[in-house]
């Protein structure tokens, strides 16, 4: 396993520290104003299995190994009391995510979706979503003649996993729309 140098660390790079996995979310080398004074690497981390987000400081010598992490693809089977069953598509094992594991990605989740699943030392911890789903349109309020004068032409609308948007007032129940699973905003017809 290389060793990665404080010095050389970017964005979403994966290193350990104190044993630990974690991404790096943000990266600043501080100068010395001193003479003789060591380059520090000021960082903002998010732990891989937590999902917490500290900083840290090391000096530009210091040195890190890679985490075992390999992202793998999977499908969402189903849902049920247990929690989320999940398929890994290479070896077909499945494996079950607790409701809070999965927490607000749930309402992307829907039967036969393909997603990749993060793995730590060949164990699942996370799932990693595609940029965009499609779902169905369940119900949505009716548009109103009249309410794109505001220039705000969007309406409450629900969709099939029970997620809750705003999506444009043209849009009809039964009608599929894409969603970003980032920021949750509706991007259109699917």
């Amino acid at each position: 396993m290389a060793l990665v140098g404080a010095n050389e660390l970017k964005r979403k790079m994966m290193i350990t520290v104190d044993g630990q996995p974690y991404t790096v979310v943000e990266v600043f080398f501080a100068s010395p104003t001193a003479r003789g004074a060591a380059t520090m690497v000021r960082t903002r981390l998010r732990h891989l299995l937590t999902g917490a987000v500290q900083e840290k400081s090391f000096r530009s010598s210091e040195k890190f190994d890679e985490p075992d992490v390999q992202l793998a693809p999977a499908s969402f089977l189903y849902s049920d009391g247990e929690g989320f069953h999940l398929m890994d598509e290479a070896s077909y094992e499945q494996f079950v995510f607790s409701s809070e594991q999965v927490g607000d990605d749930r309402g992307y989740l829907k039967e036969g979706a393909t997603l990749q699943l993060l793995k730590y030392n060949g164990e699942p911890v996370a799932l990693q979503l595609p940029q965009y789903v499609e779902l169905k349109v369940e119900s949505a309020e009716p548009g109103m003649r009249g309410d794109t004068a505001a220039g705000g032409a969007t309406k409450q609308a629900t969709l099939e996993t029970g997620l809750q948007v705003r999506v444009p007032l043209f849009i009809k129940e039964g009608e599929v729309v894409r969603v970003n699973t980032q920021t949750g905003e509706v991007a259109g017809r699917a």
